[in-house]
């Protein structure tokens, strides 16, 4: 099945005369180029930062007076989107098929979309702030600069995310660009073994 192509190893002892020879043969699919990149480590890097912006996003819920990135509920689907291709990630690299790898670029791509969204969307808050046109009589100068602060870390987090996906977006394309399978044999010569008695 195309579908269910995985990366497989299997060990092989031959013996010819008095030598034994140990093969190992490496099965190298498109997906093995994927599995290799170890997807499983970024997408626990990704999962945390999905983490950290649901939870900042219940900080921000708390400010609703407040002109925040919770205007357009940023926070709660931007860490969704990270907790899905985290775990996507996770999931193909222990059970790798065409099918996931192709889930998997389709989520990184709508992940990318939704960061750029959000960008945009902080950088008109930011402006905002700087140029002082939001005022708020109930809302303190020092919670204010809390909520900038909060603002600021959430932006930076989208960056390092958004270049964790380009990474695993170039990575699932080149496993999917190739529909080759290449084998890779290797010998492994046994240890001599010492015929003489003593």
């Amino acid at each position: 099945m195309e579908g269910t192509e995985s990366t497989t190893r299997e060990r092989s002892t031959a013996k010819d005369g008095n030598k034994a020879a140990d093969q190992e043969v490496l099965s190298s699919k498109p997906l093995h180029r994927f599995v290799q990149r170890e997807p499983r480590n970024v997408g626990i890097a990704i999962l945390i930062f999905g983490c950290a912006e649901v939870m900042m996003g219940f900080t921000l819920f708390g400010e609703r007076g407040a002109f925040t990135s919770f205007g357009i509920y940023t926070s709660f689907w931007q860490g969704t989107l990270f907790l899905v291709c985290g775990g996507l990630s996770i999931y193909t690299e222990l059970r790798p098929s065409k099918k996931m790898v192709t889930v998997c670029l389709s989520m990184y791509v709508v992940s990318l979309l939704g960061i750029i969204v959000s960008l945009f969307y902080r950088i008109r808050l930011f402006s905002i702030y700087v140029l002082k046109l939001y005022r708020d009589e109930y809302l303190s100068l020092q919670r204010l600069d809390q909520i900038v602060a909060i603002e600021a870390l959430l932006f930076t987090c989208s960056l390092f995310v958004a270049g964790l996906l380009i990474f695993l977006c170039v990575i699932a394309r080149l496993a999917l660009k190739s529909t080759r399978t290449q084998i890779i044999v290797r010998h492994i010569p046994a240890p001599p073994t010492d015929t003489t008695a003593t």
